[in-house]
Parts: structure tokens; sequence; C-alpha cells
């Protein structure tokens, strides 16, 4: 593992990059308070937002912002293709990364990734604008997912251009948006069923999530301080942002995987749907998801784990990396369309 990491460590950025990555690690450390703290005036003159626009792009996307539930404030931005289809679109429920306390579903990073999502899998997807810890702790982001659910069971997405398939509904997510996705997938198979809602949960897209314990873990020692974008200090400011006051890393939003590493063991309803996990080897966190992985078998879940080996966290979000990008949508349309023919096979 170490000659491993040592190869990887060793693998170039270009230099556009390197650059946007020193502006973006300068914003977060700006941004983050020692006391769990975030500055959100300073974060806003990196994070560029993106109005929503219906009209059709070059690549054929258009978005609406839709409003879930005004009390909380909590809305999601819809994207759609605007050509006809002869079938039902599937749903992806998309939740943006950004350790629980940054970015939103306006964010010009997170409006294009979703844009590439919705014309690159041919899905409506709708990028949920939860709130945002430390004002809203957990479980304040899984009750926001699970309300654009609800959301979908009982209003649906009227207007489109195509028929939409709430019955083949995916939850996903990058990051903390993975950890989301993870949570709000647990609490809706736990306490639905196919016979009480019309939104199906098919299955969970985690890219690179952002799952945790008070067990520093081999990646997390080899790459602190030396792979870009994360580090210990960032994700222990962002756990304690985001979870319970006086809870540590090993509180059940943060620790999922159970096994012999001294956190909970992690109950599944029967019908948790399968599961792809997307690791980089370059991110701190790759081996959090591969116990992810191991942890869904362990218990009898399928999971498709995908690895980028000289990937560093974030990557989907650099133009630049546009090759592992395309292979990234590439591997997540293959997973949606299995799940898909599999559905009609058996229905």
């Amino acid at each position: 593992m170490a000659a491993a990491h040592g190869r990887r460590r060793r693998v170039a950025l270009p230099w556009t990059v390197r650059l946007r990555l020193c502006g973006l690690e300068a914003a977060i450390d700006v941004a983050q308070c020692r006391d769990g703290g975030v500055n959100r005036s300073l974060f806003s003159l990196f994070d560029r937002r993106t109005p929503a626009d219906p009209r059709p792009d070059a690549t054929g996307v258009g978005s609406t912002d839709i409003t879930v539930d005004a009390s909380r404030g909590l809305w999601a931005r819809v994207f759609t293709v605007a050509e006809r289809s002869p079938s039902p679109r599937p749903v992806i429920v998309y939740f943006h990364g950004g350790g629980f306390t940054l970015f939103s579903a306006a964010s010009r990073t997170y409006d294009a990734l979703c844009r590439t999502l919705c014309g690159g899998l041919g899905a409506v997807v709708v990028s949920v604008n939860y709130r945002l810890a430390p004002e809203h702790r957990a479980p304040a982001a899984y009750d926001d997912g699970e309300a654009v659910l609800r959301y979908l069971a009982t209003t649906g997405l009227p207007g489109h251009v195509s028929p939409v398939d709430v019955s083949a509904c995916f939850v996903a997510g990058d990051s903390a948006g993975g950890n989301i996705a993870h949570h709000v997938a647990h609490r809706w198979t736990a306490a639905t069923s196919a016979s009480t809602s019309p939104v199906h949960l098919a299955g969970v897209i985690l890219v690179q999530p952002c799952f945790s314990g008070e067990e520093r873990t081999k990646a997390e020692r080899a790459l602190d301080g030396v792979a870009p974008m994360l580090n210990t200090r960032r994700t222990d400011l962002s756990w304690k942002a985001f979870l319970p006051e006086g809870a540590d890393r090993n509180h059940p939003a943060a620790h999922v995987t159970g096994g012999d590493d001294g956190g909970p063991e992690h109950e599944l309803p029967e019908s948790f749907p399968p599961a792809m996990v997307v690791i980089g080897g370059l991110d701190s966190l790759h081996d959090w998801g591969r116990r992810y992985g191991a942890m869904l078998r362990r218990k009898g879940r399928t999971a498709r784990v995908v690895e980028f080996p000289d990937s560093i966290h974030a990557f989907y979000v650099f133009p630049e990396l546009a090759d592992d990008s395309r292979k990234l949508v590439d591997e997540i349309r293959a997973f949606v369309e299995e799940i898909i023919r599999s559905k009609q096979s058996t229905s």
C-alpha cells in the first residue's frame, strides 16, 4: 500500500488544475473557523452562482428552480433534456459536496456538473439545496433529502417535455453529498415500501463519499498534507460543524461501515438498493469508500466499486481532467441502465 501511495503522489496535474486547487483550498481555509463556524461572506467571493435557465443550452439541457418547503427555505434545481423521449426518464436526486457547510445547488461548479449528468444520462436531475451546517447540523440535511423525495411522491415534476419515472429514482451525491445520499436512502427504504409510495429508490450513487470514524485510516495518514483538496484538519472541522454538539466521528452519521475498526455496526433495511461507489486513489477518503462497499457486500447488498487510481478528490469538477470525468459519466450511465433493464425484465 505504501508503495502504491508513493506512485500516486508523483502523478502530475495540469498547472491550471493546480492553480484552481490553490484558490479553492485557500477559500476553504479562510471560510472554516476553529470553532466549527463558517465565514460564508468570504467563501462567497470564490463560490460563483449561476441562475436557473429553462432555455436549452448547447447540450440541450435546461434548468428550473422549484420550492419544496418554503418554511425551511428548501428548494431544488431541476435539470431536464429538451428533446422529447418516447419512454419515461429516470430521476436522479443529487446532493452536492462541500463538507456539509459550503456550496449550493446554484454554485457554478454544481450547476455545470448536474448539467453534464443530465445530458450524459438522459435523466432528470434534481439538485437539492439542502440546509448547511453549522447553522443546521445533522440530521437537517437528511431531513431535507427525505422532504424532496416526499415532494416527488406527492407533487411529481409536472410540465416536462418527457414523462418522468419516479419508480426509477436514484439518489446520488459527491463527498459530503454522498454521505447524505446514503442516509436519505437508508431512511427512505426503512420507512416506505413500494405499496405506500410511488417513489421507489432503484439505486444509490456515491462519488468519493465522506464517511469517517475516530480511527485514522492508512490513506488518511499517508495522504494528509500530500494529496490536494482534503486533509485531516479540513475534514475534522467539517465534521465538527455537521455532527451534533459533543459527538465524535464514531457518530452514526459519520461512521456507517461497522466491522472491526471500533465503530458501531450499521444496520440496513432489507430494501436498501444497489449501490455504486466511486473511489479516487489520490483521495484520502478512499479507504472509507472501500469499507463502505465491503459493508454492503457483508450484509448481502449489491455494491459496484469503481476506482480511479490516479484521481484526486473532486476530480470531476475540473474541465482539464475531462478523460476521467467522461469515464465517470459512462460508469454512472452503465449502472443506471443496468438497473432499469433489470427492473423492466422483472415487471
